[in-house]
């Protein structure tokens, strides 16, 4: 199974059906979070979530993060784009992105290994997702 499925899967279990549908949305915003995925490790580590977010990249299970230390450390933007373009709220984006983010980031720094920033092509992986439909 490849890193597309394992997503698609993570979400759809984590969010129920409509968990599929809002990955290409976090995806796409997440592509542009400054500073890419290393920005993104960094705002934690920043809002002293960094024993979360290493967890996350870690080996064994991943620590729960609250919709409310999310807003804390996520770049406002981010956050604004994912509801605008899905049509939900920020407390609903916010919510959602509990369940799904700490999959995310665990999925692509599987093996404990944290790619560069430029190394995670989201555009490709929404290219494949639309494929999938």
């Amino acid at each position: 199974m490849g890193l597309l499925d394992n997503l698609t899967n993570i979400a759809a279990g984590a969010l129920g059906k409509g968990g599929s549908d809002l990955l290409p949305i976090v995806l796409k915003q997440l592509a542009n979070y400054p500073g890419g995925l290393q920005g993104l490790i960094g705002s934690f580590q920043q809002g002293g979530l960094g024993d979360i977010v290493q967890s996350w990249i870690g080996q064994g299970a991943n620590l729960p993060v609250t919709a409310e230390q999310l807003g804390a450390v996520l770049a406002p933007s981010t956050v604004d784009g994912i509801a605008a373009e899905s049509g939900q709220d920020k407390p609903a984006v916010l919510g959602a992105l509990t369940g799904l983010l700490p999959q995310i980031v665990d999925q692509l720094t599987q093996g404990g290994n944290t790619p560069a920033s430029n190394s995670f092509d989201v555009s490709s992986l929404l290219g494949l997702l639309g494929k999938l439909r």
